[in-house]
């Protein structure tokens, strides 16, 4: 089931029953005056507060200038933090874990760029990695992955091991489950739903 137009959707949980592209998303966002930039899941936050009557406007502060030196109390905004190898080797030294991984929770960063958050430290940040929980921060919301999670689950699914052609055929059942109203994750009994399609 395809999506309405959505100058006919009502409220956000009419929204979130269907699958939107990014680039759409963005489109609708400029279109409407909205802050258009950024990762799905910061889109899905600027619609909800939409639909809560609050217009999240495009975002035009500048970042201060990136300090020479990086301690645990410096401002991610203002050091130069990105999820890079230089950061990596940083947080490695800091845990003692190599090789250090930064984790989806950690995309906490996103939020502080967005709200010009310049008291948000690198031990904030490290904070969130060792599962403290920050208020101000809530957890990565994993819908954002949904089709990279849908694709893992179909790959290991045992009927599909000697599938050729992976990609094409998890794609096709990708495109007919975000027509419906169903959740959208993988399960096998999705291989006799559309089995005339693959």
């Amino acid at each position: 089931m395809k999506h309405p137009e959505f100058s006919q959707i009502q409220s956000y949980e009419e929204f979130s029953r269907y699958y939107w592209y990014r680039k759409e998303l963005s489109q609708i966002f400029r279109q409407l005056g909205l802050a258009h930039t950024g990762t799905k899941q910061e889109l899905n936050g600027v619609i909800a507060a939409y639909f809560r009557g609050t217009k999240v406007k495009p975002s035009r502060h500048k970042l201060p200038p990136k300090q020479s030196s990086v301690a645990l109390d410096s401002p991610l905004l203002s050091c130069g933090f990105s999820f890079n190898q230089a950061f990596r080797d940083y947080f490695a030294r800091q845990t003692g874990i190599h090789p250090f991984k930064f984790t989806a929770d950690m995309a906490a960063w996103r939020k502080v760029k967005a709200d010009n958050d310049t008291n948000f430290t690198i031990q904030d940040m490290l904070d969130i990695y060792y599962g403290k929980k920050n208020p101000d921060y809530a957890p990565y919301d994993n819908r954002a992955c949904q089709w990279n999670q849908f694709y893992k689950d179909f790959c290991a699914d045992p009927q599909n091991r000697s599938r050729k052609n992976k990609i094409q055929k998890a794609a096709i059942l990708w495109q007919e489950i975000k027509k419906t109203d169903r959740a959208k994750v993988y399960s096998s009994d999705l291989l006799l739903t559309y089995q005339q399609l693959l």
